[in-house]
C-alpha cells in the first residue's frame, strides 16, 4: 500500500502467502536442477567408461587416484543433484513445502560445489594425461576462478548490489 506522505511509491516484490513463494520457488529450482543434472549425469556416465578403456592401465598412479577422486566427487555431485526430486517425492502432499524448498534449495548449492569439484578434478586428469607441461595446474586453477566467478562471486555479488535491505 502506497505511503500517502510519500505519494504513490513502487511496490517491491510479490504478494504471496507462505505456499504460495514456495510452490513457485520449487517450480524454479526444478528448472535450475534440471540442467545441472544433465550435465553431471553425462559427465559422471563418460567417466563411469573410462576405467574400462586399455589407456588406464597405463595411467600412472597419481593419475588413477585423481580419477577415483573424481569419479567419487562424480557420485557425490549426482547424489545431490538427484536429492531434491526424492526429497519433493517423499514429502509430497505432507504440507511442507517451505521446508523441503529450503533442504532441496541446500543440496542443490551442494551439488554445484560438488560438480565445481569433479569437474576441476576431471580437468586436471585430461590435461595431466594429454600433456605433461608444468603449466596444467595453473590452467586448471584459472578454469577453477572461472567457474567460482560465474557460478558463486557474480551471484553473491549481484544478491548483495541488489537485495533490498
Amino acid at each position: 500500500m502506497p505511503d500517502p506522505e510519500q505519494g504513490e511509491s513502487r511496490r517491491r516484490g510479490r504478494n504471496e502467502t507462505e505456499e504460495e513463494r514456495a510452490d513457485r520457488m520449487w517450480q524454479e529450482l526444478i528448472q535450475e536442477v534440471r540442467v545441472t543434472q544433465t550435465g553431471v549425469q553425462i559427465l559422471f556416465g563418460f567417466l563411469l567408461t573410462v576405467v574400462f578403456t586399455p589407456r588406464y592401465a597405463q595411467l600412472s598412479d597419481t593419475d588413477q587416484m585423481i580419477y577415483i577422486i573424481t569419479v567419487v566427487l562424480g557420485a557425490c555431485a549426482t547424489g545431490a543433484l538427484i536429492g531434491p526430486v526424492s526429497l519433493h517425492r517423499l514429502v509430497s502432499g505432507r504440507r511442507v513445502k517451505p521446508q523441503a524448498v529450503r533442504w532441496a534449495s541446500r543440496l542443490t548449492l551442494l551439488g554445484l560445489v560438488l560438480l565445481l569439484a569433479t569437474t576441476s578434478a576431471a580437468l586436471l586428469l585430461i590435461l595431466r594425461v594429454a600433456t605433461h607441461d608444468g603449466f596444467v595446474p595453473y590452467l586448471v586453477a584459472g578454469v577453477v576462478t572461472w567457474y567460482l566467478v560465474c557460478w558463486f562471486v557474480l551471484p553473491l555479488w549481484t544478491r548483495h548490489r541488489h537485495t533490498a535491505r
